[in-house]
């Protein structure tokens, strides 16, 4: 029985060499023999990601795995998180290797190395933003203050009431009239009727009329 649950596993050596030669050095791939926890790698590739070797023993996953008869319920877990002694975060996935009877015979286990891959998002978010992860106060102040270079006034016109207009998220002619006074307070607040030919712009955009907008501007005023 021993002998022909090796012989199984004999035949998923090859798909280690296979999948970290499609997947590349940051991958390691490894397969556990379970019915020798103590010295359960029975082949390993790329394993500098986790500096293991071959004899060496199941994680502690592995064992709670085997404890909880995990492998009766599933083929696989895919995408659980891990990490390395020295620190590097892994994405990790393990496949049951079952005998015809469905008792579990190994695993084979996939740990991508997501180091780098950290480290470039940090690089590209600071590179965009043009700012440390830790200026929080910077960052809000961003947010508050969007900038567009547009061509032509109008161009200037169109974006912010378009912007603005997108905000309730309802077509204008389905739009109450609180939510319309809503849209030209915003406006307003952004400057935009001290560009001229604005009000009819506007007006135009809500399907509404000129007098309507300046009975609204003039309801912010009193109000205030």
């Amino acid at each position: 029985m021993e002998k022909k649950k090796s012989n199984i596993l004999k035949n998923f050596i090859p798909l280690v060499d296979f999948i970290a030669g499609i997947t590349g050095p940051f991958c390691e791939v490894v397969l556990h023999d379970v019915t020798n926890v103590e010295s359960s790698i029975v082949a390993i590739k790329n394993n500098h990601i986790s500096g293991r070797q071959v004899g060496g023993p199941l994680t502690d996953l592995g064992l709670k795995l085997l404890k909880e008869k995990a492998y009766l319920e599933k083929d696989y877990l895919l995408n659980y998180p891990g990490r390395t002694k020295d620190g590097k975060v892994l994405r990790s996935s393990t496949f049951f290797i079952k005998d015809e009877n469905g008792d579990i015979v190994g695993m084979l286990c996939v740990n991508i190395d997501l180091s780098g891959a950290y480290a470039t998002k940090r690089f590209v978010e600071d590179f965009i933003m043009g700012i440390n992860e830790d200026s929080k106060e910077q960052s809000e102040n961003n947010k508050a203050l969007p900038e567009n270079l547009t061509l032509s006034l109008e161009d200037l016109m169109h974006s912010i009431i378009e912007q603005t207009v997108a905000e309730v998220n309802v077509p204008p002619e389905r739009m109450s009239p609180e939510e319309k006074m809503w849209i030209v307070h915003k406006l307003s607040e952004k400057g935009v009727f001290l560009l001229k030919g604005a009000v009819a712009e506007v007006a135009k955009c809500l399907k509404t009329s000129e007098n309507t907008i300046y009975r609204y501007l003039n309801k912010r005023n009193s109000d205030a």
